[in-house]
């Protein structure tokens, strides 16, 4: 992913809140047969407080992306969304996609069947847990010989990222009018309504603005 100073997201807490909050990730590696992606859910390192993330692959992906031999590239998605010329304003301008992403990129270590089994525990409550009657990964009618058998089809990793890009393209390089207009544009009801990303876009010219604030009063 290109950076553009205009964009780069370099707060460490934000983007662990990216992460957090778009835990389907691409995992893109340089296999022996060339390029090859997977889709993975990924969670940060409850134990750590930078961007180490944890997760899991099922065999025979560890294989096929040489995990823990090679360099691995992990990217998240988050809000993102179509930007019409027409919310400028009676100004020249061309359509655009506003979004933000992150890209961490790193050898993995690979993860011992017991700490394998943790993080697909930690998985599993992590989106169960928001269901109105949670079914844990330990729970009836599962038993302990069906966890472990299937926790052996999968491989877990642990990433503690060499190389960092990180990216929010939201509009900062236009004037403030234009952007909360765009805002208004994506929280309303129109074919692009989009209301994900103008919460995005809120946070981001938010701290634009406090920042402003800061160094004005320094």
């Amino acid at each position: 992913m290109r950076q553009n100073p205009s964009f780069t997201l370099a707060d460490i807490a934000e983007i662990r809140r990216v992460i957090e909050a778009n835990p389907w990730a691409t995992i893109v590696s340089d296999g022996s047969e060339g390029l090859v992606a997977s889709h993975y859910a990924v969670l940060l390192d409850d134990d750590r407080d930078d961007l180490t993330i944890v997760a899991h692959v099922g065999r025979p992906d560890d294989l096929i992306h040489g995990l823990g031999e090679r360099e691995l590239l992990v990217a998240f998605q988050g809000p993102h969304g179509y930007i019409s010329p027409g919310w400028y304003g009676d100004v020249q301008a061309v359509p655009t996609w506003n979004y933000t992403a992150v890209h961490l990129a790193g050898v993995p270590e690979i993860l011992s069947p017991e700490e394998n089994l943790q993080v697909l525990d930690r998985l599993v409550d992590r989106f169960e847990g928001r269901m109105p009657d949670p079914r844990g990964m330990w729970e009836r009618p599962n038993d302990p010989a069906f966890v472990h058998r299937l926790a052996a089809g999968t491989v877990g990793f642990r990433l503690t990222p060499t190389r960092v890009v990180a990216k929010r393209k939201l509009s900062q390089n236009k004037p403030v009018e234009t952007i909360e207009t765009v805002i208004g544009e994506l929280d309303g009801d129109g074919p692009f309504a989009n209301p994900a990303l103008a919460a995005e876009m809120r946070r981001a010219q938010d701290a634009r603005t406090n920042a402003a604030g800061r160094n004005a009063a320094s």
